[in-house]
């Protein structure tokens, strides 16, 4: 299965927002269904890992990602973009077909 990666801006990101959460936290990135465009991306703080969970790191930031949710997005780099309609993580996800002007939405 292809990794996921996470850019330097993204991991500077997440190590921003973990700084006020109790130690040990990470973001937990999922995928589920529904969305303008079939499926979509959840974005939560969470303080422990599942067994399963596949552990993404660089730069001291950490993502966790369960196994399902892995498949759908194998070979994904996460980022995250600061433009003029906001700041938000971004997906580039090589497996969806279609995405939404929400960019948290995706199809298969």
């Amino acid at each position: 299965m292809s990794e996921i990666t996470l850019t330097p801006r993204a991991a500077k990101r997440i190590n921003e927002i973990m700084a006020s959460e109790p130690p040990g936290s990470s973001l937990r990135i999922s995928v589920n269904g529904g969305g303008c465009s079939g499926f979509s991306y959840a974005f939560d703080i969470v303080q422990a890992r599942e067994a399963q969970d596949v552990a993404i790191e660089r730069d001291g930031a950490t993502v966790v990602v369960d196994p399902v949710s892995q498949e759908y997005m194998a070979g994904s780099t996460i980022d995250f973009v600061n433009d003029l309609i906001g700041q938000s993580f971004k997906i580039e996800n090589p497996l969806a077909t279609a995405s939404c002007g929400c960019g948290t939405s995706f199809s298969l």
